[in-house]
């Protein structure tokens, strides 16, 4: 075959640093939408981008010409950078060093675009500790609880 052809969905979620409530609704639209055009920029196509006060999540394409490590540390430094320049308020921004990334097929991809609309109503009920840990547990990740939050 000539070419190399690929149609890969993520679902990526990652909080801000120590949870800390950074991610208000007076700049969240507007974060969501620089985030989406640095995945435009690294070849992905954004399909939802939400969250709450203390994390994001993204379901996205995902480019085939770039590692999965590369392209969330990049979305992670851009946004960072980008709301650091948002006023004195986010001077000390940072999001959390680690994430979690989950494959989406193309049939559930709708499911997980609804689920993160309805992230700031879903979170009434449910903490971000809470729900990674759902995550974790529901895709079969190992992990270890002393490492996942910083």
């Amino acid at each position: 075959m000539p070419q190399s052809l690929a149609q890969i969905y993520l679902h990526i979620v990652f909080g801000t640093k120590n949870r800390y409530p950074f991610i208000e609704r007076d700049i969240d639209t507007e974060l969501y939408a620089f985030t989406g055009a640095s995945i435009k920029r690294l070849g992905g196509m954004p399909v939802e981008i939400g969250g709450t006060d203390d994390h994001i999540h993204i379901l996205t394409s995902f480019p085939r010409t770039i590692t999965v490590a590369d392209f969330v540390k990049d979305i992670k430094a851009n946004s960072s950078r980008w709301i650091k320049t948002k006023g004195d308020r986010y001077r000390d921004f940072a999001w959390q060093e680690g994430y979690g990334v989950f494959s989406v097929s193309a049939s559930g991809k709708q499911r997980v675009s609804d689920y993160i609309v309805n992230q700031r109503r879903h979170h009434g009920k449910l903490s971000f500790q809470e729900e990674f840990l759902a995550f974790l547990e529901k895709y079969n990740v190992e992990y270890d609880e002393r490492y996942l939050w910083d």
